[in-house]
């Protein structure tokens, strides 16, 4: 297809209509943005100027499409059950709302076969300006000296409570000059902030109190909480108490997570 111009909030707009009411986010980028931070081999093979799109999921998601999807639906095989949600939701939305039009979707949990991550979820946020991403680099005079302190994203109304699940690009589509790269809110700007920050997710991130290094306008329900608290092996066992899941003995295929590597894929 050939590249065309075209309103990017129409786009956006279009995909909003779509997801919002499942309780997703959706934020536009251009790839020289995301690719600007990376080396070669992470960076996404399309022109500068193609617009793409970073879709978040937010705490009403759980209810709002996860609940509803199993009941409808269920489980088709042995993958994870937030990972088929999600791809049910957005392939629907993308079909929807630009039929025929060829839309590279890559989600959180997909590898390339080099094992690398099919894209970096938090880098792709931070530069849409969704989330501020926070990193060691971000800490003056670090207290770590030598250890590796992994990085999170706060989002700027939600806190930790969020996951970043997909990112569309839509190869033919490029955006113009008028598209300013947003900054994203700085919602952690002290040294002391980000240090608590960083040292909550990397050494306790199981309780879940980096998630509210700021004060979030929404949580994870109660029942969310116990279904992410809930080790992915279990998972399916949980869901068959809620009367969700089919009695038979089937275990999840292991999943990876990109919102922090480590933390439940919530």
């Amino acid at each position: 297809m050939a590249a065309c111009r075209v309103n990017v909030e129409e786009i956006t707009g279009q995909l909003e209509d779509c997801l919002s009411k499942l309780g997703f986010e959706v934020y536009p980028l251009k790839v020289a943005w995301y690719n600007s931070l990376l080396p070669p081999s992470l960076r996404l093979a399309y022109p500068d100027d193609s617009l793409a799109v970073v879709v978040l999921s937010t705490p009403s998601m759980f209810e709002q499409a996860f609940l509803p999807f199993l009941e409808e639906r269920g489980c088709q095989g042995l993958s994870d059950p937030i990972d088929q949600c999600v791809k049910h939701c957005v392939t629907s939305a993308v079909s929807q709302c630009f039929p025929g039009q060829e839309v590279d979707v890559r989600y959180d949990y997909e590898l390339l076969p080099s094992r690398k991550p099919k894209f970096l979820a938090q880098t792709a946020a931070h530069v849409s300006g969704a989330a501020f991403y926070y990193q060691q680099s971000d800490v003056r005079d670090q207290p770590w000296a030598e250890k590796k302190m992994f990085g999170v994203c706060v989002h700027p109304r939600f806190g930790g409570w969020f996951a970043i699940r997909a990112l569309l690009v839509f190869g033919g589509v490029m955006a113009g000059s008028e598209m300013v790269q947003p900054v994203p809110p700085d919602c952690v700007p002290s040294r002391e902030g980000r240090i608590q920050l960083l040292e909550a997710f990397n050494f306790h991130w199981q309780d879940w109190v980096y998630r509210d290094i700021i004060r979030p306008v929404q949580t994870y329900s109660q029942k969310q909480k116990d279904y992410f608290s809930t080790l992915p092996a279990k998972r399916f066992d949980l869901l068959k108490t809620w009367g969700l899941m089919p009695s038979e003995n089937v275990q999840p295929e292991p999943t990876s997570d990109t919102q922090s590597q480590v933390n439940g894929h919530g």
